[in-house]
């Protein structure tokens, strides 16, 4: 089936002419009757969402005379989980305001990572009862343990340390952690 493009020029007689146009106006009339459908229904869903949005503005409604006021419904146990964490806060905050000046002992200060790690390793294998603690400043990684108050104690435990660390351990100043026991017993 062969396609030809009609146009008026390539029409011969009034015959072909009347059925080119017959052909045109109903191809026009299928366009607006599609349009209009579709106009129709654009039109239908506007009013219809319209209709709903409107509906539910006025869904919400008051029991008390006094519009302006807004009614919270809690659960009862919200108010206790707001004062444990409360006690949580405030107890941490105090401990983390508790250091003060004292001594910790230097164990090792190395460029080697490894090294470092294993110092603190040690530390807590033989003296669980200090706290290691191990920095970087580059390039170098340094263990310092305990916290001590006065340097007598930290004297007797650095011949203690010096056992396994014969490189050497040193008494530094530093900034310590109090532990509240010591600080219960202080207070007492």
């Amino acid at each position: 089936m062969k396609f030809e493009v009609l146009t008026p020029k390539a029409l011969k007689n009034r015959k072909e002419w009347l059925i080119f146009n017959k052909l045109q106006t109903s191809n026009f009339k299928l366009f607006l009757v599609r349009n209009l459908s579709i106009k129709s229904y654009m039109k239908k869903l506007l009013f219809f969402s319209s209709f709903f949005l409107t509906a539910n503005l006025f869904a919400q409604t008051t029991d008390t005379a006094d519009s302006n006021s807004v009614v919270v419904h809690k659960d009862p146990r919200i108010e206790l989980l707001m004062a444990k964490q409360a006690e949580i806060n405030e107890a941490t905050s105090r401990d983390s305001r508790k250091t003060a000046k004292g001594y910790r002992l230097m164990i090792i200060s190395t460029n080697q990572r490894n090294e470092a790690i294993a110092a603190k390793t040690k530390i807590y294998t033989y003296f669980p009862e200090l706290k290691a603690y191990l920095w970087h400043q580059s390039p170098y990684y340094k263990v310092k343990a305990g916290n001590f108050k006065d340097r007598k104690e930290a004297e007797d435990y650095q011949k203690k340390v010096n056992v396994y660390f014969p490189k050497g351990v040193f008494i530094m100043n530093d900034i310590i952690e109090l532990k509240l026991d010591r600080l219960r017993e202080e207070e007492m």
